[in-house]
């Protein structure tokens, strides 16, 4: 099985949930204290997850008007004023390094329409070419409840059992309504992992009861998109044929729609229940939950 070597992460959406705070500044700009103690924007959070997972290369989807919020940050050098003040502080030269370091991973592609989650990741169709590629959402952060990294995990599995694979975690059904969902049956020997029978965006929790309850979950929990998932090439021509048809659910081309055909076909599609935690930054509420959470995390390991 080939090397999981690039990742694509769609950005192109307009934050109106995270408005007026997003007039200012792109949502995936807003600012988290990492782990590390480092004050970043969301997005070089999401990048460096899969960096250090062993991505190499990154694609992020945006409009066309917005390439200069994302390359002033990458791409320019810090002002002569601020770089005199960081000079005698030596991880303020690291991180900016590192930024740097970053940048040079970094490639753009221009959603010109927004026509839902799978067109935007249609669109990095050539930058992608022939190769597995892993795709991750633009404001969700993650952390893993081990030593390994939640996009590791999902690489590792993938590269044992090929095929498309995506993570998942255990969601009660009131949620439902926020997730793509997987009806899946657990891999003997494997705890964490499941084949995949049903793919569903946003199921009803009437349906969901009907046709993907997992047999090896407690009722009234669920498997759901994690925000993380490793692809094969070919999902690009079940999301083409969906954009050819204008098929659309909720006015949009989704990805999930193509994901389900691709296991229709294939008769492969895996689940990976991560060992870790999601945050969504995409309204306020979640986002601040996700500032806490971190900053609770950050706090903990300082005083081990």
């Amino acid at each position: 099985m080939n090397k999981v070597k690039k990742a694509v992460i769609p950005v192109a959406g307009y934050g109106t949930r995270l408005y007026p705070a997003s007039k200012a500044i792109k949502k995936e700009l807003f600012p988290i204290v990492d782990r590390d103690g480092m004050a970043k924007p969301l997005i070089q959070v999401i990048i460096e997850e899969g960096i250090d997972s062993g991505i190499e290369e990154v694609c992020l989807v945006i409009r066309e008007d917005e390439r200069d919020a994302f390359t002033k940050y990458f791409d320019e050098p810090v002002s002569p004023e601020l770089e005199k003040r960081l000079a005698d502080r030596p991880w303020a030269v690291e991180e900016t390094q590192k930024i740097a370091d970053l940048s040079q991973r970094i490639s753009y592609i221009i959603q010109k329409e927004q026509q839902g989650f799978g067109h935007a990741v249609y669109c990095a169709n050539e930058w992608v070419g022939n190769e597995p590629f892993l795709l991750m959402l633009g404001d969700h952060v993650y952390v893993s409840n081990n030593h390994i990294r939640c996009v590791k995990q999902l690489i590792d599995i993938f590269l044992e059992l090929g095929g498309n694979t995506c993570a998942v975690m255990r969601t009660l059904e009131h949620m439902l309504h926020l997730f793509g969902t997987v009806a899946g049956k657990q891999i003997p020997g494997k705890s964490r992992v499941y084949e995949v029978r049903e793919i569903k965006e946003k199921p009803s929790v009437e349906y969901a009861e009907m046709h993907l309850q997992t047999d090896s979950l407690p009722l009234g929990e669920y498997l759901c998109f994690f925000g993380q998932y490793i692809l094969t090439p070919d999902i690009f021509e079940y999301i083409k044929y969906l954009i050819d048809k204008n098929i659309r659910e909720r006015g949009e081309i989704q990805l999930t729609s193509a994901l389900e055909m691709a296991r229709k076909d294939t008769g492969v599609f895996y689940a990976y229940e991560t060992d870790g935690q999601r945050y969504d930054t995409g309204v306020p509420l979640s986002y601040a939950n996700t500032v806490n959470a971190f900053a609770e995390q950050t706090y903990a390991r300082r005083t081990r």
